[in-house]
């Protein structure tokens, strides 16, 4: 049973900070989506099994940054210059099916159980 457990999440003013975090039971693939209320599940950003690739969506490029701990089984988001729009529930998944990054929720079998993340105008 795979297990993916997120913290970090909470509530930031525009322009402030935070850092996800995502343990997961065993090495995958990752990414983290996410869910704002009335709004489909959309990707956010991915890395690859080795950490080596990462992919993010153009919402977010330049302010977030995925990186894993490998030793760890941990996944990060760092968020930086976060805006309003960032509000959601964020979710980390793993894929046991391929090494790469991928923005499709379908290429991700495994889901934690969502973290909120709020930034205040």
């Amino acid at each position: 049973q795979v297990q993916l457990v997120e913290s970090g999440g909470g509530l930031v003013q525009t322009g402030g900070s935070l850092r996800l975090s995502c343990a997961a039971s065993a090495r995958y693939a990752m990414g983290w989506f996410r869910q704002a209320p009335g709004k489909e599940r959309e990707f956010v950003a991915s890395i690859s099994w080795s950490g080596g690739t990462a992919y993010y969506a153009d919402s977010v490029r330049g302010r977030f940054t995925i990186s894993r701990d490998n030793a760890r089984n941990t996944m990060y988001l760092q968020m930086n210059s976060l805006k309003p729009e960032d509000t959601a529930v964020y979710y980390c998944a793993a894929r046991s099916n391929g090494r790469t990054t991928s923005g499709a929720t379908y290429d991700y079998n495994y889901w934690g159980q969502g973290t909120q993340v709020t930034v205040s105008s």
